[in-house]
């Protein structure tokens, strides 16, 4: 496993992100917490671009847990059957929907625990949300940031739980809130799967990756 990077290098790492895109935002679109939770659901296997594409007229008219229930499961499908696994996604969103209704006064909950009781909401899923909602620094790891964190040495770790908390351990409290935004978008568009794009890396001086490429 790639060793840890060490703090000073840290702080040299996610100036350089922060100096490339201060405040990165995540690409889900979404008008509220319970949109953003429903996209973030329904992204799992999923890209944010298709989500978009879909969810767009949905959350149009079904912004709220009530108006989803009013649409219905059919009524859902039919918005979303352009993204896998969409059977199984609608009946979680009109779950959830309904349990945010019965249990949580129609609102988003704010806390980890709370989020995870609902069908199709995972710990990523709830990061995610108290990220990007409720500005707490979660970290959602993803497959883009596991491999970033364990290529560079950013934030090792053996399963997508050992990177989160390696972040969280690791990497300097001002940076803490936007550090997943940041490692995602590289892991994306520079830190790539198979050909890493090393040579124009912001963070190349300071990667523990060993086979960088030109």
């Amino acid at each position: 496993m790639t060793p840890q990077l060490p703090y000073s290098a840290l702080k040299q790492v996610f100036a350089r992100f922060a100096e490339a895109e201060p405040r990165p935002k995540g690409e889900l679109e979404h008008v509220n917490a319970f949109t953003l939770l429903v996209a973030v659901a329904l992204s799992a296997q999923a890209t944010d671009a298709g989500v978009n594409k879909a969810t767009r007229r949905l959350f149009q008219i079904a912004d709220t847990p009530q108006k989803m229930l009013e649409l219905g499961e059919e009524g859902l499908i039919e918005h979303i059957k352009t993204i896998g696994l969409f059977r199984n996604k609608a009946k979680n969103v009109i779950k959830l929907s309904r349990l945010l209704i019965d249990n949580f006064g129609g609102e988003v909950p704010s806390s980890r625990a709370a989020l995870v009781t609902l069908p199709g909401v995972g710990r990523k899923t709830a990061n995610v949300v108290l990220n990007m909602w409720f500005h707490h620094p979660a970290q959602a790891v993803d497959t883009h940031i596991f491999r970033v964190g364990n290529r560079t040495g950013i934030a090792p770790g053996k399963d997508e739980t050992a990177v989160e908390r390696a972040i969280e351990d690791n990497v300097p409290a001002e940076f803490q809130l936007h550090a997943h935004h940041w490692l995602i978008l590289h892991g994306r568009y520079i830190c790539v799967a198979r050909k890493p794009k090393c040579g124009i890396c912001p963070i190349r001086d300071w990667c523990l990756y060993p086979e960088k490429t030109a």
